[in-house]
């Protein structure tokens, strides 16, 4: 698998009737997701997974800190425990911030994010390691990473196949997750990273990926989540690991979706709008035919208040008007 990697093949794995059958589904959802004005979700709904993304892929790596404590630290309160746990939290929420000025397809930036991630906790933050390394789980070694000589040009490979290849972008996040965590590019955070960097590829393909509680799931079913990626070392390709990592992002649809009466407020439906409009101008009629479980009267209370806080400028008068994104 090194080697292929090396010479700039594409990394090994299959595409199984079960994979096809679970990017259909995943496809179907992603539909659902539209439908109900879900892309954006809830600003409150945003929040509670965002925390929840943290503390559980932090837990992974044996941080202690409690959902009670990591919200404290979101919300700027004073939190007791260990500094280094508390730290991390912070790190994390950096860069969980700091997504929309990342590029998943640029090597600077994933380098970039691993520097921020690990701010503090480590001399190398940001750096690829300097030594060999293996992954021991118990009493064995389960992993001898590639030598540190080897790691450039095998990231440089991962990105090249991420940016060029045609294989859809729901396999290939699963991919590159699995590939990153194989070659261990740095000497710590590597699992965190693998995790945030598939997030970022699929919230790059739909803005719904960001708020999607794909870690927490992962932390539900953690050793499943080691048994998939060392199933995959054994087998020499990361089918099985794209396999559960497809069933994980299946099952994280599914518990968005079954969110009873989601009521979106006047800010979720302007955020939302900004998205789907970006910067062209548009008019009431535009808007309401995006909500169209809205009234007219809501409508053009949503947008007094978009233009009152700042968010739109607008140029004509009554039904002429236009509205554009600032």
């Amino acid at each position: 698998m090194i080697l292929s990697q090396l010479y700039g093949m594409k990394p090994p794995y299959t595409i199984t009737g079960k994979i096809l059958k679970l990017v259909a589904s995943i496809s179907e959802k992603i539909g659902e997701v539209n439908a109900a004005h879900l892309s954006k979700p809830p600003t409150e709904l945003r929040k509670k997974n965002r925390i929840k993304t943290i503390h559980s892929s932090l837990e992974i790596e044996g941080n202690t800190l409690t959902i009670e404590q990591i919200t404290a630290i979101v919300e700027n309160r004073r939190v007791i425990g260990p500094k280094k746990d508390i730290l991390e939290v912070k790190n994390a929420i950096v860069v969980y911030d700091y997504l929309d000025n990342l590029n998943p397809n640029s090597f600077e930036s994933f380098c970039e994010a691993h520097g921020l991630l690990m701010n503090g906790l480590i001399e190398s933050a940001g750096q690829l390691r300097s030594k060999s390394v293996g992954i021991v789980k118990g009493s064995e070694i389960a992993h001898i990473a590639p030598q540190s000589g080897m790691l450039k040009p095998l990231m440089n490979d991962l990105f090249d196949y991420l940016k060029n290849d045609d294989d859809l972008i729901l396999i290939k996040s699963c991919v590159f997750h699995y590939e990153m965590e194989f070659i261990h590019p740095f000497i710590d955070g590597n699992g965190r990273m693998g995790r945030l960097w598939q997030t970022l590829i699929l919230k790059n393909y739909h803005p719904v990926f960001e708020f999607l509680p794909i870690e927490t799931l992962i932390k539900e079913r953690q050793e499943n989540y080691y048994e998939a990626l060392g199933k995959s070392d054994n087998s020499g390709e990361s089918t099985l690991f794209i396999e559960f990592m497809l069933e994980i992002i299946h099952e994280s649809f599914e518990e968005l979706l079954n969110i009873q009466n989601v009521s979106l407020e006047n800010i979720d439906r302007i955020n939302l709008f900004k998205s789907i409009i970006k910067e062209d101008y548009f008019s009431r009629k535009d808007y309401l035919k995006n909500f169209r479980e809205i009234s007219p009267a809501t409508a053009s209370r949503d947008l007094k208040f978009a233009f009152e806080n700042g968010m739109v400028e607008k140029i004509g008068d009554k039904n002429s008007t236009r509205y554009k994104f600032k």
